[in-house]
């Protein structure tokens, strides 16, 4: 073998290689019957085609995986940088470029609770009524929020939406009401309200959750120091001195200390906080006019000088010049600004606010004449509805005084300046006040009534139309008025009292009347008004010595009040106590007194002279002890 030359090795050709695969699957068997497939292609080629199946699924997974994955993943980076963005425009200041940031962002997730409030508090900071909107989204998303609701009722209330800042309280869980922010916000809606007793209360309770929340000592201050509750006006002084050293607090708690001082008569301790309100770096030109209301009380001779100085000082700016001629006007000083006008450049009174304070000088001295001057030509923009109304009332006046009718030009005047308000609640608000200040009772009280329609001002226009009913006497219109100051503020106790007490009169509602009674009484047990009403309840209930039980606890000057003394009349006269009848009587003879209660006044009258007509009528041996007649000094 060792002389045999050794054959190379060759490559094996892609034939040979199939055939020894083939002959490898068919093992020792060579020969396979007709039509029989190999048992390597039998079971191998399915199993690869599974594999590959599955791998490609796999693979379109894990594709679809990471598209989606990583399209998230840069959508949660997208949201974050322009969250970012926006908040850092925010604390910079730039608020429209911020705005516009978290727009974008609110375009893509539209329920993104941080886009919103990067729009509400930038809409808050330019004062803009989208805040109420946004806020309203917040709380929208977030039911259950406490915060969410107390800073969409905060907004509305901003934007006179009394309205919706009631709905968004009401919304607040009960557990959630006894916190120090919801008083706070609860307050300021009852002072939207007119409610004044109601925001104290809602003020102490702030107060008393966080007494050293100078905020909160400051609203409660500033409203306390013009109670009648010489205690509590006491601590309101004292709180107040302190916070006039408090930055953020000096200059509102000096104004306020000012007013009261001016109000007390305490002119020492007024000039003492006039010259450091006059030195505060954040004085107003209408503290200015705080001061000259002080000093003219002072000092006439001082005051004029004073006064002479101010007036170029105003002359600078239109509105500084309209607010010191409308303190002129409404301070027995129109004829100085009369004779001020003169003097004044025209560029200076051409126009809003200056042009109707002009108006109201010559409306004030009643220099009809100079008024229709004023007033016949000229365009005062969005208050040109005001220079036609002054034309209507010179018109109405100077022929009024001349025996002549200025019905017809009057009244076509009048309309056209109610068309031109263009139903903008504030021009209708402004028009309703010259109305009333001139008693022009039919359109004042159109007036009031559409006025009475807008939430921030319902109070007001209620409040007007009640006293003009009550002046006309139209008890029915009264009624109506009352009940809707009540479902206006609902826990306002002499608007229960006043209301429960005309239903009883007028006998409307009766049961409901002596349930509203029984309510102002538990509320304000000390308010004479509620106490009158529910003793008058409980005798009309055939419980008489239980009200006269009442009357005998309440103050002896507020018993000889004429309103209070018709009922007092009436329950002693009912008691058969006479003797204390008769003054009462003669108290309520002796003053004004509505029609209803001349009518309670005849019946306790009535009775009193039945009982002195049978002196063997048994007369009661316990009489209910009231307050003495009180002093001159008490009256």
């Amino acid at each position: 073998m060792r002389g045999r030359t050794r054959e190379p090795m060759r490559a094996t050709t892609g034939h040979e290689m199939a055939e020894r695969i083939k002959h490898a699957g068919r093992g020792t068997d060579h020969q396979s019957s007709p039509g029989r497939e190999p048992f390597f292609q039998r079971r191998f080629w399915p199993a690869r085609l599974a594999v590959l199946t599955t791998a490609l699924v796999i693979a379109f997974l894990l594709g679809a995986l990471f598209v989606s994955y990583g399209s998230k993943l840069y959508e949660d980076w997208r949201q974050n940088r322009l969250l970012h963005r926006a908040a850092a425009l925010l604390q910079e200041g730039k608020l429209t470029e911020a705005s516009q940031t978290a727009r974008e962002l609110l375009a893509r997730h539209p329920d993104s609770l941080q886009a919103l409030y990067i729009l509400a508090e930038a809409a808050e900071q330019q004062n803009l009524e989208e805040t109420v909107w946004r806020r309203e989204q917040i709380a929208r998303l977030l039911p259950k929020d406490p915060d969410s609701q107390l800073n969409l009722a905060s907004a509305a209330l901003r934007f006179g939406k009394l309205d919706l800042a009631r709905e968004a309280l009401d919304r607040v869980a009960t557990a959630d009401r006894d916190r120090a922010a919801f008083h706070v916000v609860a307050g300021w809606l009852a002072r939207a309200e007119g409610n004044l007793a109601e925001q104290e209360e809602q003020f102490a309770a702030a107060v008393k959750k966080e007494p050293s929340n100078d905020l909160y000592q400051f609203n409660l201050a500033a409203l306390r120091i013009h109670s009648s509750d010489a205690g509590k006006s006491a601590k309101a002084r004292d709180t107040l001195q302190r916070l006039s050293k408090v930055a953020p607090y000096r200059t509102g708690a000096l104004r306020a200390l000012l007013n009261d001082g001016v109000g007390r008569n305490d002119l020492a301790a007024a000039d003492n906080f006039a010259q450091q309100l006059q030195m505060s770096p954040e004085v107003t030109f209408g503290d200015y006019l705080l001061c000259l209301n002080f000093y003219r009380k002072l000092d006439e001779k001082k005051f004029r000088p004073l006064l002479e100085k101010v007036k170029p000082f105003a002359a600078r700016n239109s509105s500084d010049l309209a607010s010191l001629m409308d303190w002129m006007n409404q301070n027995a000083l129109a004829g100085d600004v009369v004779k001020w006008i003169d003097k004044l450049p025209s560029a200076h009174l051409g126009s809003p606010p200056t042009s109707i304070a002009a108006a109201d000088a010559y409306a004030t001295v009643k220099n009809w004449s100079r008024l229709k001057r004023w007033t016949r030509t000229g365009m005062w923009g969005d208050s040109e509805f005001l220079r036609v109304a002054y034309q209507a009332i010179a018109t109405r006046q100077s022929q009024s005084r001349n025996g002549g009718s200025a019905n017809t030009e009057f009244e076509t005047l009048w309309r056209s300046a109610e068309q031109l308000t263009n139903d903008q609640p504030e021009h209708a608000l402004a028009l309703a006040r010259l109305a009333s200040k001139w008693e022009f009772e039919n359109e004042s009280e159109e007036l009031w009534q559409r006025v009475a329609e807008n939430p921030p001002m319902r109070r007001e226009a209620l409040e007007a139309l009640r006293r003009l009913y009550r002046t006309k006497n139209e008890t029915g219109k009264l009624y109506d008025v009352l009940q809707r100051l009540h479902e206006t503020s609902p826990n306002e106790a002499p608007i229960i009292a006043d209301l429960a007490r005309l239903g009883l009169n007028l006998e409307q509602n009766t049961e409901r009347s002596h349930q509203l009674a029984k309510e102002a009484y538990d509320r304000a047990p000390k308010e004479v008004n509620c106490a009158v009403t529910y003793a008058f309840s409980l005798s009309r209930l055939g419980r008489n010595s239980e009200g006269l039980a009442i009357m005998g606890n309440l103050p002896p000057d507020q018993l000889h009040d004429q309103h209070a003394a018709v009922y007092v009349a009436l329950l002693l006269a009912e008691a058969s106590q006479l003797d204390g009848a008769q003054e009462y009587i003669t108290a309520a003879d002796n003053g004004k007194i509505y029609p209803e209660e001349k009518k309670l006044l005849d019946e306790a009258k009535t009775k009193f002279a039945a009982a002195s007509a049978t002196p063997s009528q048994a007369i009661s041996s316990t009489p209910v002890e009231l307050s003495p007649t009180p002093t001159a000094s008490q009256r």
